[in-house]
Protein backbone atom coordinates (compact mmCIF):
# COMPACT_ATOMS: atom_id res chain seq x y z
CA UNK A 1 0.00 0.00 0.00
CA UNK A 2 1.85 3.65 -1.15
CA UNK A 3 2.32 5.45 1.94
CA UNK A 4 0.87 8.83 2.10
CA UNK A 5 2.12 11.68 1.63
CA UNK A 6 1.28 15.54 2.82
CA UNK A 7 1.72 16.44 -0.57
CA UNK A 8 -2.11 16.69 -1.74
CA UNK A 9 -1.34 17.01 -5.52
CA UNK A 10 0.48 13.91 -6.07
CA UNK A 11 -0.99 11.62 -3.29
CA UNK A 12 -4.31 10.83 -4.09
CA UNK A 13 -5.34 10.19 -0.97
CA UNK A 14 -4.02 12.69 2.06
CA UNK A 15 -3.55 14.15 5.30
CA UNK A 16 -5.50 16.90 4.45
CA UNK A 17 -8.55 14.46 3.46
CA UNK A 18 -7.83 12.42 6.34
CA UNK A 19 -8.16 16.10 8.27
CA UNK A 20 -11.64 16.36 6.76
CA UNK A 21 -12.82 13.17 7.02
CA UNK A 22 -12.48 13.53 10.70
CA UNK A 23 -9.31 11.69 11.33
CA UNK A 24 -7.54 13.48 14.35
CA UNK A 25 -4.51 15.48 13.13
CA UNK A 26 -0.88 14.34 13.48
CA UNK A 27 -0.76 10.63 12.90
CA UNK A 28 -4.20 10.00 13.95
CA UNK A 29 -4.79 8.07 10.82
CA UNK A 30 -3.16 4.88 12.32
CA UNK A 31 -5.44 2.38 12.60
CA UNK A 32 -8.29 3.97 10.80
CA UNK A 33 -9.28 2.59 7.64
CA UNK A 34 -11.19 3.48 4.26
CA UNK A 35 -11.69 1.79 1.37
CA UNK A 36 -13.74 2.72 -1.95
CA UNK A 37 -14.97 0.34 -4.56
CA UNK A 38 -17.54 2.04 -7.00
CA UNK A 39 -18.37 2.89 -10.57
CA UNK A 40 -18.08 7.11 -11.22
CA UNK A 41 -19.26 8.79 -14.54
CA UNK A 42 -21.26 11.57 -15.68
CA UNK A 43 -24.98 11.71 -14.02
CA UNK A 44 -26.66 11.19 -17.02
CA UNK A 45 -24.20 8.32 -18.39
CA UNK A 46 -24.81 6.55 -14.97
CA UNK A 47 -28.26 6.90 -14.12
CA UNK A 48 -28.80 5.83 -17.41
CA UNK A 49 -26.94 2.43 -17.44
CA UNK A 50 -27.56 1.56 -14.03
CA UNK A 51 -31.82 1.24 -14.71
CA UNK A 52 -31.31 -2.33 -15.44
CA UNK A 53 -30.00 -3.14 -12.16
CA UNK A 54 -32.53 -2.71 -9.51
CA UNK A 55 -29.77 -3.42 -6.64
CA UNK A 56 -27.59 -0.13 -8.04
CA UNK A 57 -27.96 2.71 -6.28
CA UNK A 58 -26.69 6.07 -7.51
CA UNK A 59 -24.94 9.07 -5.37
CA UNK A 60 -24.07 12.55 -7.08
CA UNK A 61 -21.17 13.85 -6.53
CA UNK A 62 -21.68 16.91 -8.09
CA UNK A 63 -19.60 18.69 -10.53
CA UNK A 64 -21.83 16.41 -13.15
CA UNK A 65 -20.23 13.42 -12.11
CA UNK A 66 -22.15 10.30 -9.68
CA UNK A 67 -20.83 7.25 -8.16
CA UNK A 68 -22.66 3.80 -7.97
CA UNK A 69 -20.66 2.03 -4.76
CA UNK A 70 -19.91 -1.66 -5.46
CA UNK A 71 -21.97 -2.83 -2.36
CA UNK A 72 -22.71 -6.60 -1.19
CA UNK A 73 -26.23 -6.81 -2.95
CA UNK A 74 -25.13 -4.82 -6.34
CA UNK A 75 -21.68 -7.35 -6.76
CA UNK A 76 -23.86 -10.32 -6.20
CA UNK A 77 -26.63 -8.97 -8.37
CA UNK A 78 -24.17 -7.78 -11.06
CA UNK A 79 -21.95 -10.93 -11.23
CA UNK A 80 -21.95 -13.73 -14.09
CA UNK A 81 -19.64 -16.17 -11.46
CA UNK A 82 -16.35 -16.14 -13.25
CA UNK A 83 -13.65 -14.13 -11.80
CA UNK A 84 -12.63 -10.56 -12.96
CA UNK A 85 -9.60 -10.77 -15.56
CA UNK A 86 -8.75 -7.09 -14.76
CA UNK A 87 -7.21 -7.64 -11.21
CA UNK A 88 -9.29 -5.04 -9.16
CA UNK A 89 -10.50 -6.57 -5.75
CA UNK A 90 -13.68 -6.53 -5.84
CA UNK A 91 -15.19 -6.14 -10.09
CA UNK A 92 -17.69 -8.59 -10.35
CA UNK A 93 -17.18 -10.96 -13.01
CA UNK A 94 -18.42 -10.25 -16.34
CA UNK A 95 -18.89 -6.44 -15.46
CA UNK A 96 -16.46 -5.02 -17.54
CA UNK A 97 -18.51 -5.90 -20.48
CA UNK A 98 -21.22 -4.14 -18.67
CA UNK A 99 -18.98 -1.41 -18.02
CA UNK A 100 -17.49 -1.47 -21.64
CA UNK A 101 -21.61 -1.28 -22.85
CA UNK A 102 -22.11 1.82 -20.96
CA UNK A 103 -19.08 3.81 -22.13
CA UNK A 104 -20.79 4.15 -25.34
CA UNK A 105 -22.66 6.52 -23.68
CA UNK A 106 -20.16 8.38 -22.10
CA UNK A 107 -16.73 7.80 -20.13
CA UNK A 108 -17.13 5.29 -17.47
CA UNK A 109 -14.71 4.45 -14.24
CA UNK A 110 -14.14 1.94 -12.11
CA UNK A 111 -12.24 2.94 -9.13
CA UNK A 112 -10.92 0.80 -5.85
CA UNK A 113 -8.80 2.17 -2.89
CA UNK A 114 -7.85 0.90 0.58
CA UNK A 115 -5.73 2.42 3.20
CA UNK A 116 -5.18 1.22 6.78
CA UNK A 117 -3.00 3.29 9.34
CA UNK A 118 -1.70 5.31 6.49
CA UNK A 119 -0.46 3.41 4.01
CA UNK A 120 -2.86 1.56 1.07
CA UNK A 121 -3.21 1.15 -2.84
CA UNK A 122 -5.41 2.16 -5.43
CA UNK A 123 -6.78 1.03 -8.68
CA UNK A 124 -8.45 2.11 -11.73
CA UNK A 125 -9.74 1.97 -15.21
CA UNK A 126 -11.63 3.70 -17.85
CA UNK A 127 -13.84 2.39 -20.74
CA UNK A 128 -15.15 5.02 -23.24
CA UNK A 129 -17.05 3.71 -26.47
CA UNK A 130 -16.83 0.08 -25.98
CA UNK A 131 -13.01 0.23 -24.68
CA UNK A 132 -10.78 0.17 -22.17
CA UNK A 133 -8.89 3.35 -22.54
CA UNK A 134 -6.60 3.66 -19.42
CA UNK A 135 -5.54 1.11 -17.59
CA UNK A 136 -6.11 -0.99 -15.34
CA UNK A 137 -3.90 0.80 -12.96
CA UNK A 138 -2.61 -0.22 -10.01
CA UNK A 139 -0.74 1.39 -7.32
CA UNK A 140 0.68 -1.14 -4.58
CA UNK A 141 1.60 -1.15 -1.11
CA UNK A 142 5.01 1.07 -0.87
CA UNK A 143 4.85 2.39 -4.17
CA UNK A 144 4.69 6.45 -4.83
CA UNK A 145 2.55 7.56 -7.11
CA UNK A 146 4.67 9.16 -9.69
CA UNK A 147 4.39 12.64 -11.23
CA UNK A 148 1.00 11.58 -13.17
CA UNK A 149 -1.29 11.27 -9.93
CA UNK A 150 -2.82 8.20 -8.30
CA UNK A 151 -4.78 5.78 -10.36
CA UNK A 152 -8.00 7.40 -9.40
CA UNK A 153 -6.85 10.74 -10.08
CA UNK A 154 -6.05 9.40 -13.92
CA UNK A 155 -9.24 8.45 -14.01
CA UNK A 156 -10.88 11.25 -12.94
CA UNK A 157 -9.12 13.43 -15.14
CA UNK A 158 -10.19 11.50 -18.22
CA UNK A 159 -13.85 12.13 -16.68
CA UNK A 160 -12.81 15.75 -17.52
CA UNK A 161 -12.63 16.59 -13.18
CA UNK A 162 -9.69 19.40 -12.90
CA UNK A 163 -8.37 19.67 -9.47
CA UNK A 164 -9.02 22.65 -7.30
CA UNK A 165 -5.94 24.02 -6.16
CA UNK A 166 -3.75 22.85 -3.95
CA UNK A 167 -5.91 19.61 -3.94
CA UNK A 168 -6.13 16.83 -6.45
CA UNK A 169 -8.49 15.53 -8.42
CA UNK A 170 -9.64 13.18 -5.52
CA UNK A 171 -9.89 15.59 -2.94
CA UNK A 172 -12.03 18.00 -5.52
CA UNK A 173 -14.96 15.55 -5.93
CA UNK A 174 -14.90 14.55 -2.55
CA UNK A 175 -13.88 11.06 -2.46
CA UNK A 176 -12.76 11.75 0.81
CA UNK A 177 -16.68 12.47 2.60
CA UNK A 178 -17.05 8.77 3.51
CA UNK A 179 -14.69 6.36 4.68
CA UNK A 180 -16.54 3.17 3.48
CA UNK A 181 -18.25 2.39 -0.15
CA UNK A 182 -21.43 1.42 1.68
CA UNK A 183 -21.38 5.13 3.73
CA UNK A 184 -22.29 6.51 0.24
CA UNK A 185 -25.70 4.73 -0.09
CA UNK A 186 -26.66 4.95 4.57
Amino acid sequence: MARLRSRPETSGFDVTACDKMGLPIGGGGVGVGYELQAVIARDEVLRGASRDLPAARVVSLGRDLSLMPMTDQLFDAATDGTVGSLGFWRLPGGFDKRLADWSAAGVVAYVEAEYFGGVGEQHAAVWADGAVVLGPLHVAEGQPFGSVGSPISQALRRLEVVADAPTDEFATVGLDRHRHSEDWIA
